[in-house]
């Protein structure tokens, strides 16, 4: 008899590092699979749109190359030589490890790292409640938001902004800095909506053609690191022709006199020279920003990747304050939420006995503190052991030559508690299986938009898999640390934290599923004042005092502009570099994630990078060629892509793809820098120069297997 299996459709969220953090319905097959992934038409901002990768999550959470069980590494570091142990027996060497790096050199040698693989708090931040109760060293989170917080934060004084879902009441929509049909899909749903119902403009400003600026009514195709210069152009033209809001400007931002005094000389023509677009195309944005009022400037994390990001960031950001477009339903700018939600983590991370003396070491320069570089390391004790959850280092940190070194060192533990095997896992001497998000509860909130929700357990883990919670506490149990956090179940610090942060409990949230946490209109508008002292937008930050967490100034935080300008302290094209490139995101993978499923991989199909056909013809490239680039900082082989969306000059890298479908097995940001960005820091990781060359196989390098085969290849030999 056959049996018709039993789909229940279930509410989740996803929970990887993308703004969106669409609520789902999930496909729970006999209550024991995942089958097709949906998003959730109750949540108006999901509006029952999710991207193809997550779509089709059941790959990954059911692929057979799934981590099962705990392995101890057996030969050399990086062979992929492991043995199958038992948890208790590899929890134990993790805890004999860690509490001899203590004994031996402080608790300040031990470093647990981790990063955004998961969004749920529970899951991704609970490694703060071991580092904090050990005073192990503390981590200080560069890899992605720092240069976009502060940028953003240096004008409104506070990480929020109007509600996303006006983007579909706007007149004009500015996508900038964002490749959204790649990394946020629902920013598109809303901004198409405007188009159809209102006749609203979309305007996309990048610097590629990408799937984003073929969709917009005007696309603005820039040098990298020029953003500045355009916003500062176009807040020229504004107050020039009359569009600049001078009863706003008076109440509501700071200096507006000294700064439009300031934009006398950042013509138009002044910022075609820099950033390569016409003076018409500079005009014509201006003239439709300053006639549409209801404009939502949707300011993304791309722009922000550069040297002078925060500044740039800043910048564009300036550009509703002084048309006052932050008035109106449908204006404003925004870039993140995550202000909104007053979290307290107090019983997730150990916030109550948090000491504030203990170092917190720059997660970007992992290679330069792995390697015992005295400044990265505060001038402190080196690290000795490791506990790695929820990124892929080896993989996805700039300086790739540093990392792997660190990495390669005998004297360096490292336990690593992951899905799948990944470059960073390979390097492991205790590998731990981890389960994925529809195995275990967690809290998520969206940066993208104003929803939280709870993420429940649908499905039983596979094999020995462990969330990262158990495996926390099984550690602290061992190396003695106590907290009542550890006592508690994943559901009871949720309602704990929900409780304490305002919102209610956990039986209120599952009822209600998501919760809308939007502020009111006058609030998330700043139409009570913005979130300084004096209620002032600041045109003129004091880039030393920017209420964003950070870990004091670096970087050349003396020579940062007074008022929004073109900061001219990128990575420059040189005689010797004479091309700049950006490492962009792919649509099929998220950082590392999603590139070990086979329907994702198929559709990326091979590490390539974006030339312009007359940049390629006098270097003899031709589509699809070999080619190598090269840097103070190392050298890495892909293929070529002859591509007239992008500018002279400029290459394009997109995707995170694993070290080994690379030659040499050297991935891309063997090619990024980590030194740091001014204000506080940040990695700059669509900020290099490069020379590039034609390679041939079997002169420069062996010739290479299928990106498949070097992948496959590269899997551990478990015995």
């Amino acid at each position: 008899m056959n049996h018709s299996p039993r789909i229940e459709r279930r509410p989740s969220v996803c929970p990887h590092d993308c703004p969106s953090t669409c609520s789902l319905d999930v496909e729970v097959i006999d209550g024991r699979s995942i089958g097709r992934v949906h998003g959730a038409k109750t949540n108006d901002y999901t509006a029952g749109v999710v991207c193809a990768k997550v779509a089709r999550y059941g790959e990954r959470i059911h692929h057979p190359d799934r981590l099962l069980h705990p392995l101890k590494r057996t030969g050399p570091k990086g062979s992929g030589q492991f043995e199958r142990i038992s948890w208790d027996e590899a929890l134990d060497i993790v805890a004999a490890k860690f509490l001899e790096a203590e004994a031996d050199f402080g608790p300040a040698s031990v470093w647990p790292y981790y990063y955004a693989g998961t969004m749920g708090y529970v899951m991704r931040d609970g490694i703060n409640r071991l580092r904090n109760v050990k005073r192990y060293s503390g981590q200080y989170s560069t890899i992605c938001t720092a240069t976009a917080y502060t940028g953003f934060v240096a004008g409104t004084g506070r990480l929020a902004g109007p509600d996303p879902r006006e983007m579909a009441k706007a007149d004009c929509v500015v996508i900038w800095g964002t490749n959204a049909v790649h990394t946020q899909v629902n920013v598109m749903t809303h901004a198409l909506r405007a188009r159809k119902e209102r006749g609203a403009k979309i305007v996309a400003i990048d610097i590629y053609m990408n799937a984003t600026m073929k969709q917009a009514d005007m696309a603005l195709l820039l040098r990298p690191g020029t953003d500045g210069a355009l916003a500062c152009a176009v807040m020229h033209v504004l107050f020039r022709d009359g569009h600049a809001d001078r009863e706003y400007l008076a109440r509501y931002t700071d200096h507006p006199a000294e700064f439009e005094a300031h934009l006398q000389s950042r013509t138009p023509e002044w910022a075609a020279a820099i950033t390569g677009l016409s003076v018409a195309e500079i005009e014509a944005f201006a003239r439709l920003v300053g006639e549409r009022r209801r404009t939502y400037f949707r300011l993304g994390f791309g722009f922000a990747r550069q040297r002078n990001g925060t500044v740039n960031m800043h910048a564009a950001s300036c550009i509703p304050a002084v048309t006052g477009a932050w008035q109106h339903e449908g204006g404003g700018a925004f870039h993140s939420n995550s202000a909104i939600y007053r979290w307290n983590k107090t019983m997730i991370e150990a916030l109550d006995v948090a000491d504030t003396t203990v170092r917190r070491l720059d997660q970007s320069q992992i290679g330069r503190v792995l390697t015992g570089d005295p400044e990265a390391l505060f001038h402190g004790p080196p690290v000795k052991a490791m506990l790695i959850q929820n990124t892929n280092p080896v993989s996805v940190a700039p300086e790739q030559e540093l990392v792997k070194r660190g990495f390669a060192r005998e004297d360096l533990f490292v336990c690593v508690h992951e899905q799948f095997m990944t470059e960073t896992a390979l390097m492991a001497d205790i590998v731990l299986p981890a389960t994925m998000f529809m195995e275990h509860d967690d809290l998520y909130s969206a940066g993208g938009h104003q929803h939280f929700q709870i993420g429940p357990k649908l499905v039983e883990p596979p094999g020995e898999c462990r969330p990262n919670h158990e495996v926390i506490r099984a550690i602290a149990g061992r190396v003695g640390a106590v907290h009542p956090g550890f006592d508690m179940e994943p559901r009871a610090l949720i309602d704990w934290t929900l409780r304490h942060s305002g919102w209610g409990s956990i039986d209120d949230l599952e009822a209600e599923v998501h919760k809308d946490a939007q502020p009111p209109f006058h609030e998330a508008h700043y139409l009570d004042g913005f979130a300084y002292p004096d209620g002032k937008f600041r045109f003129r930050p004091d880039w030393t005092h920017i209420p964003s967490g950070n870990n004091g100034a670096m970087g050349p935080w003396t020579a940062l502009p007074s008022f929004p300008d073109h900061w001219p302290v990128t990575e420059e094209a040189t005689d010797e570099h004479p091309f700049r490139l950006a490492t962009s995101p792919a649509r099929n993978f998220l950082n590392s994630t999603f590139n070990e499923t086979p329907t994702s991989r198929a559709k990326e199909g091979r590490p390539e990078v974006m030339i312009h056909p007359a940049d390629a013809a006098p270097l003899a490239i031709a589509d699809g060629d070999w080619v190598v680039l090269r840097n103070q900082r190392g050298e890495v082989y892909l293929r070529a892509r002859l591509f007239e969306g992008v500018r002279r000059g400029v290459l394009i890298a997109e995707g995170v793809w694993p070290n080994a479908a690379h030659p040499y097995g050297r991935g891309i940001n063997t090619l990024t820098g980590a030194d740091q960005v001014a204000p506080y820091g940040g990695a700059a990781f669509h900020d290099n120069r490069v020379a590039l060359a034609k390679a041939e196989p079997g002169r420069d390098f062996p010739l290479p297997p299928s990106v498949t085969e070097a992948m496959d290849a590269a899997q551990p030999a478990i015995v």
